[in-house]
């Protein structure tokens, strides 16, 4: 599928929103200053928010794998396992009909192959159409 094709909902460069439009001046003049008061306070603490998340990341405990046999169970790596090389069964004889009840394989249609038992079979498959 070429990207002419795709929608809207599918996008490439990011889920961007776009800029914010207040409903009248005096909610964005609240919410410029609540932004900045906020901006004020954390440079007041001295950590940025992304310096701050960096840190606690840097002091997470690596994680660490480590497989163990559960209780109950032994660990038997050193007994070899049996060694059967080569095969001890006789090949199946080839499976041929013998019998006579059938006197041949007809092909109706598609590849359909169907048994015919009497003489007045074969002919009308041979007269069906497809």
């Amino acid at each position: 599928m070429t990207m002419h094709m795709c929608g809207p909902a599918l996008s490439l460069n990011g889920k961007k929103k776009g800029r914010f439009k207040y409903r009248n001046a005096a909610e964005a003049q609240k919410a410029r200053t609540l932004d900045a008061e906020w901006k004020e306070l954390l440079k007041r603490q001295g950590v940025e928010a992304e310096a701050k998340k960096r840190a606690r990341a840097m002091k997470a405990e690596p994680l660490v794998y480590r497989l163990e046999t559960p209780v109950g169970r032994t660990n038997t790596h050193h007994i070899p396992s049996l060694s059967t090389a080569g095969g001890v069964a006789a090949l199946a004889p080839a499976k041929v009909y013998t019998g006579t009840k059938v006197k041949g394989i007809a092909t109706m249609h598609k590849s359909n192959a169907v048994p015919v038992f009497s003489d007045e079979e074969a002919v009308d498959i041979s007269k069906m159409r497809r």
